[in-house]
């Protein structure tokens, strides 16, 4: 097998274990967003128990492009896959962080909250908006599709615009019943942990469109 050949099979090697990472994170996106709507305590611990997979398969991944790039010299093409990689294993990390803080918040939000309806439908919504982020961002990666990678900016808009609007709306909600408090703090944190997922979705379509352009481009 000559170099070249050598090199091609490691970085299709790296990506479908970035991919491979990136189903990880899903999972445990999804499953921290169902533990805190249902309350499931059971599934919170899994996703915090499940962070450490994470953790261990993105220092996998670390240490491979490190290798490639000490042993193999890669051209620039090439270097731009395994620096984009090295990118996006960050902010898969960082996702799969922010959800088992979703999930410790499900272990300690109140049983029957005292918040305004409208709060959970908000929380919901941008929960929504977030995990389908998080898919188009690996599909745009998976593909190069650039355009794909593009759509999330307008996505990342409206989960701010939803942020903001569920941000004023717990604050309203403690300021009037002290009994709101211990809630809101949590439903604070969870939307400010989806907020962060869908930022970090966002720099991954900015890693794509680099990836494919050799070109940066601000998303958010």
């Amino acid at each position: 097998m000559t170099t070249q050949r050598f090199f091609e099979k490691e970085l299709t090697a790296l990506v479908n274990d970035i991919l491979r990472l990136g189903s990880l994170v899903e999972e445990a996106v999804f499953n921290a967003i169902q533990s805190f709507i249902n309350q499931d305590e059971a599934l919170a611990k899994q996703v915090i128990a499940n962070d450490d997979r994470i953790d261990a398969l993105t220092d996998e991944i670390e240490n491979h492009c490190i290798r490639l790039i000490a042993t193999l010299q890669p051209t620039a093409r090439d270097l731009r896959v395994i620096v984009t990689g090295l990118k996006i294993i960050l902010n898969l990390e960082r996702m799969g962080d922010h959800a088992s803080d979703i999930a410790r918040a499900a272990l300690n939000v109140c049983e029957v909250p005292r918040l305004s309806p409208s709060i959970s439908e908000a929380i919901v919504r941008i929960a929504q908006l977030v995990q389908q982020m998080l898919k188009d961002s690996l599909d745009a990666y998976a593909r190069g599709d650039v355009s794909r990678a593009r759509s999330l900016s307008s996505a990342d808009d409206e989960v701010d615009h939803l942020y903001n609007r569920v941000f004023r709306t717990i604050i309203e909600n403690m300021e009037e019943d002290p009994a709101n408090i211990r809630c809101g703090v949590y439903f604070l944190l969870v939307a400010l942990r989806l907020e962060r997922i869908a930022d970090r979705a966002t720099n991954i379509g900015e890693d794509v469109i680099y990836l494919v352009t050799g070109e940066w481009e601000t998303l958010n």
